[in-house]
C-alpha cells in the first residue's frame, strides 16, 4: 500500500468534528444572478473553505440545467485552483461515460500540474442529465451501453493515467500528457503523481465496484437517503485492499444549510425544495428566490415532493446543523461529510459554511487577498 496515496484519500477532523468536512459544490444560479455571479460565489466559497479547515472542495458535473453552472469541472477546478493553496479540489463528479478516457486523463494530468498533490478525481456512471442531453453528449442514443461499459472505461482510463497499457494493446503508444511518460522520458523531471480515483454512487452498483477495487467512495445521500445505509454496507463488505487503502473510506454528501434562526433556514431550503419540484416535473430552472419559493402554491403531490427532499436537508440554527450533521455520521459510519448547501443567493451559502465551521470549532484564519 502506498502511504502517500491514502494521505491524499483520508482526512483529518478539524476543530470539535468527529470527521472531517468538505464541501460540494453545485455552482447554482440564482433568479436575477448569472452564471459569472456563481462562479464567483464558487471562488469565495473555495477560499472560504481553504481557510476555516474544511478538507475539500468538489465540483458535480452536470448538464441542461439553467440553475446548476458547473457543466465543466475541470474548467471550474483549474479556476479554483489559481485562487486557493492548501484545500483539496476535485470532481464529485466527473461522468466517465459522457467522455473518452484519455479526454478525462488529459485533463486532470493538467489539473494536477497546476495543482500539484491536490487534486481528486471522482467517476460517476449517470448521465447528469436527462437521456435526450446524454444522447448529445455521448453522440449515441444507446445510454445503457454507456452504463453498462463503466468497468471497462474505468479500466482504460487507469491505465492511461498511470501509463501501463501491456505491450501489443492498441494503446500501448499513447500516452495522456501530462502525465507518468514525461518521468520516463529522457531527461524527463515531471512528477509521476496522479489524482486519486473515487467512485461516487447513489445505488449499489459503484459502492461494490469501488470495494472490490478498494478505491474510495463517495455517496449521493443528499439525493438518495434510502440507499445510504445499503450501499455503505454494501461497499465494506465488498471492500478489497489495494494499492492506495488498505480499509474502506467513504463520504457521504448531505444537504445542510445553518441559518441564524430556525425561520431563515427554513425560508432558504424552500428554494432548494421548489426547485427539485420543478426539476422532477421537467421544469427545470434558476434557483427561486426565498419570496418567490414561500408564495408559490404547492399541488398536493408538489407538496409531497417537496417535503420528502427537505427531509434530508439538515436545517436550523448552527448548533441544530450540527447536531444533525452528527447523528448521520454516526447512524452511517461515514469517514467524511460533504456538505452541500443549497439556496439562492451566494450570500446565504457562505454564512452557512461560516456558521457550521464556528459550530465544529474550525480555526477561523482569514480569507487571503
Amino acid at each position: 500500500m502506498n502511504a502517500d496515496a491514502v494521505d491524499e484519500i483520508r482526512g483529518t477532523a478539524a476543530g470539535t468534528a468527529s470527521v472531517p468536512l468538505s464541501v460540494l459544490d453545485l455552482v447554482t444560479v440564482g433568479s436575477g444572478r448569472t452564471a459569472t455571479d456563481a462562479l464567483r460565489t464558487s471562488v469565495d466559497l473555495a477560499r472560504l473553505a481553504e481557510s476555516r479547515g474544511y478538507h475539500r472542495h468538489w465540483v458535480a458535473e452536470h448538464h441542461s440545467m439553467p440553475g446548476v453552472a458547473s457543466s465543466s469541472p475541470a474548467v471550474i477546478l483549474a479556476h479554483l485552483a489559481a485562487h486557493t493553496e492548501r484545500i483539496r479540489l476535485g470532481s464529485g463528479g466527473v461522468m466517465l461515460p459522457n467522455h473518452a478516457p484519455l479526454v478525462i486523463a488529459e485533463q486532470f494530468g493538467t489539473l494536477e500540474a497546476l495543482a500539484p498533490g491536490r487534486i481528486d478525481l471522482g467517476l460517476g456512471r449517470a448521465p447528469g442529465t436527462d437521456g435526450a442531453t446524454a444522447a448529445a453528449l455521448r453522440r449515441t442514443d444507446r445510454l445503457n451501453e454507456g452504463a453498462d461499459d463503466f468497468p471497462q472505461q474505468l479500466a482504460e482510463l487507469t491505465r492511461f493515467l498511470d501509463d501501463d497499457f501491456p505491450d501489443g494493446h492498441p494503446y500501448a503508444r499513447i500516452h495522456a500528457v501530462p502525465g507518468p511518460v514525461q518521468a520516463t522520458a529522457p531527461g524527463g523531471v515531471q512528477s509521476p503523481a496522479r489524482p486519486p480515483l473515487w467512485l461516487l454512487g447513489s445505488s449499489g452498483f459503484s459502492a461494490r465496484l469501488a470495494g472490490v477495487l478498494g478505491l474510495p467512495f463517495a455517496f449521493a445521500h443528499h439525493f438518495s437517503a434510502q440507499n445510504t445505509v445499503p450501499a455503505l454496507d454494501l461497499y465494506r463488505e465488498s471492500f478489497r485492499p489495494s494499492a492506495v487503502l488498505d480499509a474502506p473510506y467513504a463520504l457521504i454528501g448531505v444537504s445542510a444549510l445553518a441559518a441564524e434562526d430556525e425561520k431563515e433556514a427554513r425560508r432558504q431550503v424552500l428554494t432548494g425544495a421548489l426547485s427539485m419540484v420543478r426539476l422532477r416535473t421537467g421544469r427545470p430552472g434558476l434557483i427561486p428566490t426565498p419570496e418567490e419559493a414561500e408564495a408559490y402554491d404547492f399541488g398536493p403531490m408538489e407538496r409531497e415532493v417537496a417535503e420528502s427532499w427537505l427531509r434530508n436537508v439538515v436545517h436550523g440554527t448552527p448548533d441544530a446543523v450540527r447536531a444533525g450533521l452528527d447523528d448521520l455520521q454516526k447512524r452511517t459510519g461515514a469517514d467524511e461529510l460533504m456538505i452541500t448547501a443549497n439556496a439562492h443567493g451566494g450570500d446565504a451559502r457562505l454564512r452557512s459554511y461560516e456558521l457550521i465551521a464556528d459550530a465544529y470549532g474550525l480555526p477561523a484564519a482569514p480569507v487571503r487577498s
